[in-house]
């Protein structure tokens, strides 16, 4: 199975699931909008209260395998202004190691990245694939700051 942009069609309710290979993006919302959820291999018995879901899975998305380098650029402000620091690796903090209080737009070169709304890998998390991302009010996130950032990695899969 790959990429489903809404399971209302498939099913109307999902309390347990297991992924059997691979690494997922789950939505609570149609065609990939609302909270995200990073899956790997294994067994997720009752998901909804591990992560205080009220609601049920309405889309997913398949991300795929990378095994090159990993490289992004972040900035500061909206549309890549501010202060910029290309990153290569895991950073639990922004703060701390970039003395950037919050991210507000990225550039993926390379390879496929979670940011987190909170330092040390926690809060909300979001899925970046290669792209420019200029604004995360018009991806549907708005006042959103990311303060970590973690590789996804083929070691996960």
């Amino acid at each position: 199975m790959g990429d489903c942009g809404d399971f209302s069609s498939h099913l109307s309710r999902c309390h347990s699931f297991r992924v059997e290979s691979g690494c997922w993006m789950m939505y609570d919302q149609p065609n990939y909008m609302g909270n995200q959820y990073f899956m790997r291999r294994g067994e997720y018995p009752d998901y909804m209260s591990m992560w205080g879901w009220n609601n049920c899975i309405r889309s997913c998305r398949y991300i795929p395998m990378y095994r090159g380098n990993y490289r992004m650029r972040i900035y500061e402000r909206e549309n890549f202004g501010g202060q910029m620091h290309e990153c290569m690796d895991d950073c639990d903090s922004i703060m701390d190691r970039y003395r950037m209080n919050h991210c507000m737009s990225c550039n993926v070169m390379d390879g496929h990245w979670l940011m987190y709304e909170q330092p040390h890998y926690r809060g909300r998390m979001w899925y970046f694939p290669p792209g420019e991302y200029r604004n995360w009010s018009n991806m549907g996130y708005p006042n959103m700051r990311f303060m970590s950032m973690r590789r996804i990695m083929d070691s996960w899969y």
